[in-house]
């Protein structure tokens, strides 16, 4: 799935299994489409970037989601802010019984304006106070993403009853409109 057009934007992220990501984030308002797969590893090789390599943590890989969205109708913050809200955060390597790098929580800017806005809401969750723990999301360079087989496509459509460690744990938006304010500020500086 490739940027097309002013009016589509992407967003990759990873935080625990992409089945339970894929199902809340693409029902969200301004997702246009979602595809799961993996990114973040050690090997460009697409025949590493299998399900069959990647369950195994060996090969750097997360289990990621790529999410098409019109930026008319939703922001990348709006995006990351729910991102935060439907999976823990604080765990290192884990989401619920789902445990190794695979799992981590990630978030892959496509440009520095991206990166601003990823370091800006991590900041923000954290001084919400709403977590005990810090966040130990991370930010890492997009080097690309390898689309997952297609067992593992809107999977949870297809199998309603399928695992899931993913529900909205934070029911208010962290980015209120003073917050919304200051990163829009914030966006106005010129980015390095």
């Amino acid at each position: 799935m490739e940027k097309q057009g002013a009016n589509v934007e992407l967003a990759t992220l990873a935080g625990g299994c992409f089945w339970g990501m894929e199902d809340l984030i693409r029902k969200q308002p301004g997702v246009l489409d979602t595809e799961v797969g993996y990114c973040g590893g050690t090997s460009d090789d697409p025949l590493l970037a299998t399900y069959k390599h990647v369950k195994n943590g060996t090969t750097g890989h997360a289990e990621s989601i790529q999410i098409r969205f019109d930026p008319k109708h939703t922001t990348y913050a709006d995006i990351l802010d729910f991102f935060f809200r439907i999976h823990d955060p604080t765990t290192l390597n884990r989401q619920g019984n789902d445990i190794g790098t695979q799992y981590r929580s990630v978030i892959f800017p496509h440009d520095a304006r991206q990166k601003v806005i990823a370091e800006f809401m991590i900041q923000l969750v954290n001084r919400s106070g709403y977590w005990q723990a810090p966040v130990a999301t991370t930010i890492e360079n997009y080097r690309g993403f390898f689309i997952a087989e297609d067992e593992h496509q809107d999977y949870l459509e297809h199998y309603p009853t399928g695992y899931t460690c993913h529900f909205l744990r934070h029911q208010s938006p962290f980015l209120d409109d003073a917050k919304r304010a200051q990163l829009d500020k914030l966006l106005m500086t010129p980015l390095k």
